[in-house]
């Protein structure tokens, strides 16, 4: 698998609360749905704790401060989903960008004080699940 440090959404981030990822992507006002898929690769780089669940949905908005987010794609990952190592469902940049793109977490239950996550667009995303570790 090939991550790009310019298409990291979440570097190793660290989610205590609802939050949005560390970074978002300019990716031009463009359909980015078309042709070859572009690849999507969310994974869980440390194990969660206290949560009830994690909702990860990807975002767009036509300004980077995303004063009116339009949700694209969403995934509910409960706390037996959220071990190290553990990939989303998510595998593809959804129809729909009006031009800038980010991930939200919503955290259901109490605030976790453990679990990061690793998303990015990538080249040649692993179809298996594999411990990271």
């Amino acid at each position: 698998m090939i991550l790009d440090e310019q298409g990291l959404f979440s570097n190793n981030q660290k989610i205590t609360a609802s939050a949005e990822s560390e970074n978002i992507l300019d990716l031009g006002k463009r359909e980015v749905s078309f042709g070859t898929p572009i690849e999507l690769f969310i994974q869980v780089s440390e194990e969660f704790n206290n949560l009830t669940a994690l909702d990860i949905k990807v975002q767009t908005a036509t300004d980077e401060e995303f004063s009116d987010p339009v949700d694209l794609i969403e995934q509910t990952m409960t706390l037996d989903e959220l071990v190290k190592g553990a990939v989303s469902s998510i595998k593809f940049l959804p129809k729909g960008n009006l031009g800038y793109m980010r991930l939200f977490y919503t955290v259901t239950g109490s605030n976790p004080t453990t679990g990061k996550i690793l998303a990015g667009i990538t080249a040649g995303a692993q179809e298996s699940f594999h411990n990271i570790g």
